[in-house]
């Protein structure tokens, strides 16, 4: 097997490289229905001390259990980024947490009244909207850091992800999605310096996308009856069903938004490049315990469920 790269935490970097840790300035909140299960959910964001990460508080449930937004938590559901903490669990993470890591907003609970966060738009940008309106706060305290020191690459010829060592002052995110030349989407990619500006003009509007095929058979098990294709992308032969693309690009960028909150459960800021090929939830997830390995993820301020 290859070694593990190597990475060092850079909590205590120069003033020039580190950053301070950030929540937000007040509460803020959005409601809407979950895709998968049709329920309808509020969702609260409000500001939390310096190194308490991203926390989902699940409110409906008794005791209101709170569910760290760390890789240890994560579990493999298909499609969907999803955690799980003593019983507890939050689905459909993924959006909010690209919201949160896009806009380096740090510390911040998430309080809920239901088991799957909202669909809203298939977008982050909802959330995007309610946190720039809430303001953001810098904190006493740096924000712990995590620097790839050499390339790792995951996965087979066909659907890979990998990280290597930064060059530029800022995180940089590339994807390549290929769905074969027969498809209405397509081979599509981008190559984009991630900064909250960035995030915010070419990422965080993308939503959510499928095959008409895809959705067919979703509906057939009973999934996901509530959405329509006015909800999010549905792709036909002819292109989007009963909705039109925000880009000429958008589900690649949608797949570099997912990627965003995907590497937000590495509890830390990932400094390097990040490059995938047809990449999805599982692989990104496997990278960020690729990066942090479990025993060391205490270093990185999480606190315990328990």
């Amino acid at each position: 097997m290859k070694p593990l790269p190597q990475v060092k935490d850079d909590a205590h970097q120069s003033m020039e490289t580190a950053r301070k840790q950030r929540t937000i300035g007040r509460p803020a909140a959005v409601a809407g229905f979950g895709y998968w299960s049709g329920r309808d959910v509020r969702l609260e964001f409000h500001p939390a001390e310096p190194g308490t990460g991203i926390v989902f508080v699940r409110r409906d449930l008794e005791g209101c259990p709170r569910i760290p937004a760390g890789i240890r938590y994560r579990v493999e559901i298909a499609r969907r980024s999803t955690l799980q903490c003593d019983g507890a669990g939050v689905e459909m993470v993924e959006h909010a947490l690209a919201a949160l890591a896009g806009l380096s907003i740090d510390n911040c609970e998430i309080r809920l009244d239901a088991a799957e966060l909202p669909g809203l738009d298939g977008s982050a940008q909802p959330f995007v909207e309610v946190l720039d309106a809430a303001g953001i706060v810098e904190q006493n305290a740096w924000r712990p850091r995590r620097v790839v020191r050499e390339t790792i690459r995951l996965g087979d010829e066909r659907s890979w992800i990998e990280a290597r060592p930064l060059t530029s002052p800022a995180p940089v995110l590339s994807y390549e999605l290929d769905y074969g030349p027969q498809s209405p989407i397509g081979r599509q990619a981008l190559h984009v310096v991630l900064t909250p500006q960035s995030f915010r003009a070419e990422l965080a509007a993308s939503r959510t996308f499928l095959l008409k095929s895809e959705a067919d058979a979703l509906r057939a098990q009973g999934i996901g009856r509530r959405a329509t294709a006015r909800d999010l992308l549905v792709f036909g032969d002819d292109g989007p069903i009963d909705n039109r693309q925000r880009f000429p690009d958008e589900c690649v960028r949608h797949k570099l938004a997912d990627m965003v909150g995907d590497l937000a459960l590495a509890g830390c800021d990932l400094v390097g490049q990040f490059h995938a090929c047809r990449s999805g939830h599982r692989l990104n997830a496997e990278l960020v315990r690729a990066l942090v390995p479990p025993g060391e993820q205490s270093v990185l301020n999480w606190r315990r469920c328990a």
